[in-house]
């Protein structure tokens, strides 16, 4: 039977560039229970961007023991550059001796790089799936994220969970993938 990793991410930048954070939620399989552990940091200067590449490869290195022939990876992200670069762009960087179609040295060499090798590692024994979610549309595990990485970004002390996933979802008020209905109204 297969096992499920879920990974929820996000990056934030105080100006573009300026003071940033990431943060990231893993929920992976422990002996009958699914546990969670959120993860942040922070980065300055830096970009939106670099920060959507740091929180994907923090939490894909948080897992990459624990993942094995029997366990799928599902990592939920709002962004398109992240999800774009590692599905397709980066094999022809990577080809191109990490320069663009233009000629240009790719942004973030360093952080795509790493990503690359992981995501290379954890395909010779995971099966990775990255989804693109509506970013500030309310999904919890995205809003969570979110709060973390502009949290870091802010300088502001967050506060990181570590426990059995049922309490993380009272905690929060609602399932990782479901929508804060809340929030949906609050937006329109």
């Amino acid at each position: 039977m297969k096992k499920n990793i879920l990974i929820f991410t996000d990056g934030s930048s105080r100006g573009n560039p300026g003071p940033g954070g990431w943060g990231a939620i893993v929920v992976a399989p422990e002996g009958e229970a699914f546990r969670v552990k959120e993860l942040g940091g922070r980065e300055a200067p830096t970009t939106n961007n670099r920060m959507e590449l740091m929180a994907a490869r923090e939490a894909l290195a948080h897992i990459e023991k624990k993942a094995d022939n029997t366990t799928d990876v599902t990592i939920f992200t709002d962004s398109a550059y992240l999800i774009n670069g590692i599905t397709g762009w980066v094999f022809a960087w990577e080809k191109n001796n990490w320069m663009t179609k233009t000629k240009e040295p790719v942004l973030n060499k360093d952080l795509w790089s790493d990503l690359l090798a992981l995501v290379f590692r954890m395909n010779k024994k995971s099966s990775l799936v990255w989804e693109k979610v509506e970013g500030h549309a309310g999904y919890y595990g995205n809003e969570r994220a979110d709060i973390i990485a502009t949290s870091y970004a802010d300088s502001e002390h967050a506060l990181l969970f570590s426990g059995e996933l049922s309490a993380y979802e009272k905690l929060i008020g609602g399932k990782l993938t479901d929508k804060d209905e809340k929030v949906v109204k609050k937006k329109k």
